[in-house]
């Protein structure tokens, strides 16, 4: 019975074709072990330089002094996400030096922030998320600096973040467009900006048009829209629009709705339902 069950002697052609493919594995988990640990040496680089950005010596923060007399290292890290082999961990590294203001006032400054713009539609996603994360940073961390680039260079920067970000055909640019637009809006300090913006008419038909995206997008069109909405000198152009559309804005909103109960969210819409049912063409504020 033993017999039956020997393997059939391979000819010297299959024994070739066995080392082949043995040779193959062989390589590629060569290739595998050496990308992981090229991508763990990435990490613990970038470990250590998040640390290095926080030690302070004698009170004082030895990074920022640094990174203040050698600015041309963004000219190097921004560059970076054009190269999808380094990218995310560029970008890390990126944010790590973003915390100091000096750096974010000459990333604002330099013809680098346009370029970030395009990094967050790389269609990469992963790429395209990790230029998200930095784009936030970026326009959310340090506030006075930029509430005066916002006062300064309003006409093209949201012509271009209207146009390439609101506007994009990706829906995950999209989202996180209309979500960074809230948070910026939003912001006290950059409360002169929020009323230029919310006072165009053109402004107000993009968010308009993004409610016509799924549930997710909307509420966060919502907390951007209510600002239009909320304006006490709504502009004639804007109060013309909104009663034109009155019944459709109306049907919408009250049929909006978010899965949790959120309270807020609840009193915010129905101030919205209130003010749009009651304007007047006339009307030059709200309540």
């Amino acid at each position: 019975m033993k017999g039956l069950f020997k393997p059939k002697p391979r000819t010297p052609a299959e024994l070739v074709l066995q080392a082949r493919d043995l040779l193959k594995f062989l390589d590629q988990n060569t290739e595998t072990r050496q990308r992981k640990r090229e991508e763990k040496a990435r990490q613990n680089a970038t470990h250590v330089i998040a640390n290095l950005q926080r030690q302070r010596v004698s009170g004082r923060l030895i990074a920022s002094e640094y990174l203040e007399n050698n600015l041309d290292l963004m000219d190097i890290l921004l560059p970076g996400y054009e190269d999808g082999e380094i990218a995310v961990t560029y970008g890390a590294i990126l944010r790590e030096c973003l915390r100091h203001q000096i750096v974010a006032r000459y990333v604002l400054e330099t013809e680098h922030l346009k370029k970030v713009l395009t990094y967050v539609q790389i269609p990469n996603f992963d790429i395209a998320s990790d230029a998200q994360a930095t784009f936030k940073e970026l326009m959310t961390r340090h506030k006075s600096t930029v509430a005066e680039f916002l006062s300064v260079n309003y006409d093209w920067f949201f012509q271009e973040y209207n146009s390439q970000l609101l506007e994009s055909p990706s829906y995950i640019t999209r989202r996180h467009a209309v979500k960074l637009l809230g948070n910026m809006l939003l912001d006290r300090s950059n409360s002169a900006v929020m009323v230029r913006y919310v006072s165009s008419l053109d402004n107000m038909r993009i968010l308009m048009n993004l409610f016509r995206d799924p549930k997710t997008m909307q509420l966060e069109t919502f907390h951007v829209f209510k600002l239009f909405v909320a304006n006490q000198n709504k502009p004639p152009e804007i109060i013309s629009v909104l009663v034109t559309n009155r019944s459709k804005l109306l049907r919408f909103l009250g049929d909006f709705s978010i899965d949790k109960g959120d309270e807020q969210f609840e009193a915010d819409k129905a101030q919205v339902i209130k003010e749009i049912a009651t304007l007047e063409i006339n009307d030059r504020s709200c309540t």
